[in-house]
Formats: structure tokens, C-alpha cells, sequence
């Protein structure tokens, strides 16, 4: 019976998620989507203190559920 000899398994190295350089993940057109997001929710909030109860929610809800979340998910 042959002797196997036991090597120990390498951690695997980690890096800088993939990118080649160190640059931000978000462009220009982020950042603006992200401000028309919080411009949106921000005029919610303003008719919702207007006693608005038919376009308020609507802003608020355009504004937390799909304009942020594009505005981080695009590329």
C-alpha cells in the first residue's frame, strides 16, 4: 500500500470584485436617477402634508420602489 501525501487546500485569494481598475460602480446616469428619485419621493411628502391622498401614495410608492431600486440596479 503506497503512502498519499495529504497537501493542504490553497484559500482562495480574494479580489476586488472583478474590475480591472478601482472606479466607482456608479456612473452619472445613477446619480441622476437616484436624484429624480429623491426629488419624487420628496414631492410625495410635500402632497402628502397637503391632505393628498390620491397622488401621494403614488409618488411615494414610484419613488421608493422603482426609481431608487433602477437607479441602483442599471449599469
Amino acid at each position: 500500500m503506497a503512502k498519499q501525501s495529504i497537501k493542504p487546500k490553497k484559500k482562495p485569494t480574494r479580489t476586488t470584485s472583478g474590475r480591472a481598475d478601482n472606479s466607482l460602480p456608479f456612473k452619472k446616469k445613477n446619480y441622476v436617477l437616484f436624484s429624480v428619485g429623491i426629488a419624487v419621493i420628496l414631492l410625495g411628502y410635500l402632497f402628502l402634508s397637503r391632505n393628498s391622498i390620491t397622488i401621494a401614495p403614488l409618488l411615494l410608492v414610484a419613488g421608493y420602489c422603482v426609481i431608487i431600486p433602477l437607479a441602483i440596479a442599471l449599469k
